[in-house]
């Protein structure tokens, strides 16, 4: 059975300011341009954390299947991380972290 697939990115933000730079560019384009080469869907969530310390996006992608994330990866990404990496590289103190996985349940 072909199931689709999450993928996640999570970005720790050391400031409020950084972290609403980010959600704009992502709201703004960057989830469109995801979406646009081969994602099906994308939620941004801004987690809860403590007070004053970093701040913490997700952005859950969904791809119809690991085939489709997979065409992502090897020939669209490495483009949108680059540019992603100009507005949010590490002299930011923005932090990545990516995850991959298959989705049983979604409703």
């Amino acid at each position: 059975m072909t199931r689709a697939v999450a993928y996640t990115v999570r970005a720790t933000l050391p400031s409020a300011q950084i972290q609403q730079a980010y959600l704009a560019w992502l709201i703004d384009g960057h989830i469109a341009e995801v979406m646009a080469v081969g994602a099906a869907s994308a939620q941004v969530v801004s987690l809860d954390t403590e007070p004053g310390g970093p701040m913490t996006v997700e952005v859950r992608y969904t791809f119809a299947d690991r085939s489709a994330l997979e065409h992502y990866l090897s020939k669209h990404a490495p483009r949108l991380r680059a540019a992603g990496g100009e507005k949010f590289g590490p002299d930011t103190g923005v932090r990545f972290q990516r995850t991959v996985g298959e989705i049983y349940c979604q409703r």
